[in-house]
This record gives C-alpha cells, structure tokens and sequence, in this order.
C-alpha cells in the first residue's frame, strides 16, 4: 500500500460523520467511507425536534436531511477524505489495519467503527415479497404513494409515532398497530398522536402474515390476550393499503462479527468506545448502549475520535 492513514471511519452517520468532524480537526488523516447516503436512519426521518441547538422552533421542526447536510458539510471543512464504497472485508488485528472494497484495499493505524444499524422487519409471511408494494421501512421515502389511502403503523416507540403522524400527511387514516395496550413513545409525543384525529389505534395486537397478489392487500393480525386471529382487508375501492414497519433495528455489524466482542450482535466498547482490539473503535447504533439518538451517536463519534487522537499521540497504538 502506498498510505497508511491515521484513522479510517466506516460508516457516515451521525457518529461517523462527528468522528470525522473532530479526527479532521485534530489534524488526523482521516478516510470515511460510507456505501450509501450520509446520515444512516435520521437521514429519512422527517422531523428531528431534540437535537440540541438544531433549528426546529415553532415555525420549522428540522429534517433529518437538514441536519445530515450541515454535519456532512462541517466534515468536509476539516479536510477528511470521502469514499463511496462498500466494505467488503476487514483485517483489525496487528499495528496496520485493513479495509477491503471491491476496488483497493485502505489502510490506517485506528478503525472506527460506526455502521449503524437497520429496520427489524416483523419476520411474519408475505413480509419480504410485498417489500416495496405496499410493505415500507421509511414514512418518508414512500408515505407520498399512499395518498388518501389507509395507512398501519406497526409499533409503539417514538419512532413509530412519529413517522404515524408524518404519515397522516398524505393517507386518510393511520393505524397504529402496538404489542400492548399502551404506547412507549415519550409523553409528549403521545399527546400529539392522542390529539390527531387521522390516528387510530389497534391495541394488543401484532401481524402474523401480510397478503397480496403482487400488492398488499390484506393481513392477519393476531391478539396477543386472546390469542385470536382475524384478517383485516383493504377498502375494497382503494384494492390496496400500506404497512409501515417500526419496531426497532438491527445492527449492522456482520462484517465484524467474530473479530471484536459482541453482545446480541451490538459491539462491546468501554466508556472511550475502545473495542477488545487494540486500535479499534465503536461509535453509535452499532455500540452495544443504554439510549440509541441522534445526540448519543455523535457523542460517541467525538469521544472515540478524541481517544484515537490520544491513544495515537501516546504511543497506545500505531
């Protein structure tokens, strides 16, 4: 190889990115690489209210592609190093690690690690095919099909709420479909979802199997007190309706697994994000933590760029 990089970050949401931030302004050189769009899951999230010292206030509540672009555009000011490419392999053992894409392979004395994390899908029948024909993931990047159209939110956290009454934008009716017989969500966000005549709720229930030739137009959903089972249609003018799908992530941490301490799949870090391997790092979903935000990701990009700043200057590794 004809560089050795200080520091590679893969992975550029918002603890990648804030990675990048304070590794470009301590002087590090630094590579970021990230297979798709910046900003992981707050990149489609339609409104983010509590980000300290974001922009929304009574007359604008910010967007995640908001505060991505101004994160992606501070990285850039520091200096770091772009990539658009998937990871394919990585070598983290010894002084030197390595980072394989389907092109070159990258080199550096610390790895970040900040991959993040996907939608969990429900696991039932019918899941997978109608993905993408009536089955969605993100309230922004499809709510706009669903135009006057019945609409289930399956869920109970903020996340589900939320992305339910972004949804009531455009169909005109939204389900929500929860476990049990309250929701997780955060009391505020529970009053706004209470006081929206577009929501409706489907307690004590979840869905066992999604229907549809080629489009989804039915499902089966299960009561979780009873046990019993009903299938629930859709108008039989509109032949269709959506499911939006919000019941946690999963990490995306397979590349890695085998070389650095897991716990269900989430990487094992200290307080300074160290993993078990010397000269690798965690910061954000993929970390195994007590609070999964948007602030909590980029506090973990900062302290672990900081402490391979530090661990670099000391001799700790490289």
């Amino acid at each position: 190889m004809d560089k050795v990089y200080d520091l590679i970050i893969i992975g550029a949401g918002p603890a990648g990115l804030t990675a990048g931030l304070y590794a470009g302004r301590s002087r590090l050189d630094t590579l970021l690489i990230e297979r798709g769009q910046d900003g992981g899951q707050i990149a489609i999230t339609d409104e983010i209210e509590n980000f300290p010292g974001g922009l929304s206030g009574p007359d604008h509540i910010e967007s995640g592609a908001e505060l991505v672009a101004r994160m992606t555009a501070q990285c850039a000011h520091f200096g770091v190093e772009r990539l658009s490419a998937s990871v394919s392999k990585v070598e983290l053992e010894g002084t030197i690690k390595r980072v394989h894409t389907r092109d070159k392979t990258y080199e550096a004395k610390a790895v970040i690690i900040a991959t993040g994390a996907l939608s969990r899908p429900i696991g039932c029948p019918g899941e997978a095919e109608l993905t993408g024909k009536g089955v969605s993931y993100c309230a922004t990047c499809d709510g706009a099909f669903f135009e006057e159209l019945e609409v289930y939110v399956v869920g109970g956290g903020d996340t589900a709420v939320e992305e339910a009454m972004y949804l009531t934008k455009f169909a005109r009716k939204v389900t929500i479909i929860h476990r049990r017989d309250e929701l997780r969500a955060v009391q505020s966000i529970r009053e706004r979802a209470f006081a929206n005549d577009k929501i409706e709720f489907m307690w004590n229930s979840v869905v066992t199997a999604l229907h549809g030739d080629g489009i989804l137009s039915a499902m089966t959903v299960k009561d979780t007190k009873t046990g019993e089972e009903r299938r629930v249609e859709a108008d039989e003018d509109d032949g269709m309706f959506g499911v939006f799908v919000f019941i946690g992530y999963l990490p995306n941490s397979q590349l890695f697994s085998g070389l650095v301490d897991m716990e269900y799949d989430y990487i094992v870090t200290d307080e300074a994000m160290r993993t078990n391997v010397p000269g690798v790092y965690a910061a954000g979903d993929i970390r195994k933590t007590p609070l999964r935000q948007v602030v909590t990701a980029c506090a973990d990009g900062a302290i672990a760029a900081m402490q391979v700043e530090h661990d670099l200057a000391s001799g700790v590794i490289g």
